[in-house]
């Protein structure tokens, strides 16, 4: 059975921003829950200390490389949340992540946090998703 995916967005803004407000999925066989993915090498250390743009792409590739191991892309992605040590300094460098969801065709639903750190003191981002198939 295919997954069929249906916005729900009362409110039009959210999706010039990238993302639903919910999502109705029905359908899917499997459900991935994926602990929140950070800037960490396959080495787990952290890397790129003080560069937003750069922890933000490499929590994306490892977000995807968790994906990819469970069969699935970003495509598959409906939930993202996404924790940040600075609010500020991450909107900038918000298209990185938004442009990636574009091209994937999806606009999951999406909660930005502000937290006071990660688990690695050198971490400014962690991405946090479930995925469908």
């Amino acid at each position: 059975m295919a997954v069929e995916r249906t916005p729900v967005n009362p409110w039009k803004w959210s999706a010039g921003m990238g993302y639903n407000q919910g999502e109705v999925v029905s359908g899917h066989t499997r459900t991935l829950y994926c602990s929140g993915q950070a800037a960490m090498g396959g080495d787990g250390r952290p890397r790129h200390p003080g560069d937003m743009a750069a922890q933000l792409g490499l929590s994306l590739d490892n977000l995807e490389a968790v994906l990819g191991e469970a069969g699935m892309s970003l495509a598959n992605l409906v939930r993202l949340n996404v924790y940040t040590t600075d609010v500020d300094l991450l909107f900038p460098h918000y298209g990185v992540l938004a442009s990636r969801l574009g091209a994937a065709g999806v606009a999951p639903t999406t909660t930005m946090l502000g937290v006071a750190r990660l688990a690695v003191p050198e971490l400014m981002v962690e991405l946090e998703g479930t995925a469908v198939a």
